[in-house]
């Protein structure tokens, strides 16, 4: 599919929040295998461009920006009555002109504030001189704005931020704001459609993190756990894997375990993680849901900047060594909003943990000067799926963990765009609602018309 985005750019600073909601939308075109076009200001400066800017699978097309070799200067029409300065009409043209060339083969076009600005009216008419000429192509028109109230009295062209563009389907980023947007319109309440914002986690990441994340789903599940540490049976790691598993069971939750792991001379790292995986299913994790680093190409061990990564997108935090004098990765771990389960038996995890708030279980354990061993009654599964219910119930009613975990599954752009963008492509929900006779039939230099 022909996708265009108009966005009219002057620059890429993201300093302009609007850079970077593109941004993120570019990502979910070309990721989509889309053929994708930008549209910008033909004063915006290439050397601004980075990321998703600059891949080669988004081409950029530069739209009018000059009228008999002087620059066009944009002016902040907001206003919804009066007139507009002497050129206005010319520069439509012109821009027209451009946008006819940059749209003529393009199925799909999403509008970036294109209709809403004030700044952006002499775009929005000269969209409207195009659009009769482009009669197949469907608009997004997104506005990123809180919705201008529609006012009782309009002239044109000022009155273009008021009316509806035939075909097209107005978005906004939550849908408390849909009943406003379609009134500044005056187009039926299903046209309109709630686009999210999306939060990409990574865009800040170490090269490690962002790899791991293209290797194995780190996004979509409801429990995530990151496990840094040797494979020695000394981290007692089959235990998290146990736990996890009971997590699943005792709640329906989607669980993923995580190991950023590197070798030990205590066992053959093959033979452990082999441990690790059928202690794991016996509690109901299934193949996909334990991945080791290991194996997707850190041998040696993921860097701790990606794992430090890992645990600001991981919510459940499992410390079940057998023996620790700190703890260190306890602190790493709280310090991303980790929930903490600690293995109670061991002195200085206990220590931390009462100071954290941190929940705790009993596996065996050094002390100071001997060993314990724990023995479950009636077993050990029904110890585990006691405390993973009383650890999901916690994990829930923890505002802060509830919001992590949202941020990091519904304002993602992989559910953003199957589950609010993909639909639109596909929708049937576009109008060939028709502007007023008088709307469409302005040409440059056109009387001022009055809408009442």
């Amino acid at each position: 599919m022909n996708i265009a985005v108009m966005t009219l750019f002057n620059g890429l600073s993201k300093t302009y929040s609007l850079v970077s909601v593109v941004e993120e939308h570019l990502n979910m075109l070309v990721s989509a295998g889309m053929n994708v076009r930008l549209l910008v200001s033909e004063d915006c400066p290439e050397e601004d461009g980075y990321g998703i800017y600059l891949d080669e699978r988004v081409r950029w097309v530069r739209i009018a920006n000059r009228l008999r070799g002087e620059q066009i200067h944009w002016r902040d029409y907001t206003q919804a009555t009066g007139r507009v300065h002497s050129s206005f009409f010319a520069e439509a043209d012109a821009i027209a002109a451009s946008m006819y060339e940059a749209l003529k083969d393009v199925e799909v076009c999403f509008l970036h504030d294109i209709l809403y600005q004030g700044w952006h009216l002499v775009h929005n008419v000269a969209l409207r001189l195009v659009q009769p000429r482009l009669p197949h192509i469907r608009f997004l028109a997104m506005s990123h704005s809180i919705p201008a109230a529609r006012p009782f009295r309009m002239t044109w062209p000022l009155a273009a931020r008021f009316i509806p563009l035939p075909n097209t389907i107005y978005l906004y980023p939550t849908e408390s704001g849909l009943p406003a947007l379609a009134k500044q319109y005056s187009v039926p309440l299903e046209q309109c459609r709630a686009v999210y914002n999306s939060l990409n986690l990574l865009a800040e990441a170490s090269e490690d993190a962002v790899r791991l994340s293209e290797r194995t789903d780190l996004v979509s599940p409801d429990v995530l756990v990151v496990s840094p540490g040797r494979l020695t049976p000394g981290k007692q790691l089959e235990k998290i894997a146990a736990l996890a598993g009971a997590v699943g069971q005792a709640s329906g939750l989607t669980v993923k375990v995580v190991y950023c792991d590197f070798p030990s001379l205590d066992i053959d790292p093959d033979a452990y993680k082999k441990r690790i995986v059928e202690e794991g299913g016996r509690f109901g994790l299934a193949e996909g849901q334990i991945v080791f680093t290991s194996d997707l190409g850190w041998k040696d061990g993921l860097p701790h900047r990606a794992v430090m990564d890992l645990f600001a997108l991981s919510n459940l935090f499992i410390c079940s060594s057998y023996s620790e004098s700190f703890g260190l990765i306890v602190l790493e771990a709280a310090s991303r909003g980790n929930f903490l389960v600690l293995n109670q038996a061991v002195p200085a995890l206990e220590e931390l943990g009462e100071r954290f708030g941190a929940y705790f279980v009993r596996w065996n354990a050094r002390n100071f000067g001997y060993d314990t061993s724990e023995t479950y009654q009636p077993s050990e599964q029904s110890y585990l799926l006691e405390h993973a219910e009383a650890i999901v119930r916690k994990m829930e009613n923890n505002e802060v963990l509830r919001a992590k975990r949202l941020v990091r599954q519904r304002y993602h752009s992989g559910w953003i765009w199957e589950n609010q963008l993909k639909p639109l492509l596909e929708s049937s929900l576009f109008s060939n609602n028709s502007l007023p006779d008088q709307s469409i039939k302005f040409p440059s230099g056109a009387d001022f018309q009055t809408f009442l």
